[in-house]
């Protein structure tokens, strides 16, 4: 499943000659990332609260064109590869008015409770579950 998240580009994002700042498509992709999981019904605040952090072990970014000040990004968010005690997250950056691609992108994320590892396949079966109707098909 792929789940869309939307997003200005901001001004105080760009630069001085309008373009997004290449570390904002950061914050974005954890924007997407943190409303993907909401609507899996387990927020990262929901997660935290059963005692798991996902913490980012990775990221990897290729820009393809650049986002300009008052641009809307369509943010199409999926989970590539889950392991149960890790996942890749993908995402893909659009230009909401011209359909060009932005960016492409990837994190990974651990689960981690009380400092060590953890399977959440075998401890928060109900958290596996959500997180596997998020795994994309590619």
């Amino acid at each position: 499943m792929v789940y869309t998240y939307l997003r200005k580009a901001h001004y105080y994002e760009t630069d001085q000659m309008g373009v997004v700042h290449h570390a904002n498509y950061i914050h974005w992709m954890e924007e997407a990332r943190i409303e993907m999981m909401d609507d899996m019904g387990f927020g990262y605040k929901k997660v935290e609260e059963i005692g798991i952090v996902s913490p980012v072990v990775s990221i990897n970014i290729d820009y393809k064109s650049s986002v300009m000040y008052d641009d809307i990004v369509e943010v199409r968010v999926s989970v590539k590869r889950y392991t149960g005690v890790s996942m890749i997250i993908s995402y893909e950056m659009f230009d909401q008015n011209t359909g060009k691609i932005c960016a492409t992108a990837e994190s990974k994320h651990g689960f981690i409770r009380d400092g060590k590892i953890v399977s959440v396949k075998r401890e928060v079966p109900e958290l596996d579950e959500a997180i596997r109707k998020y795994v994309s098909n590619a």
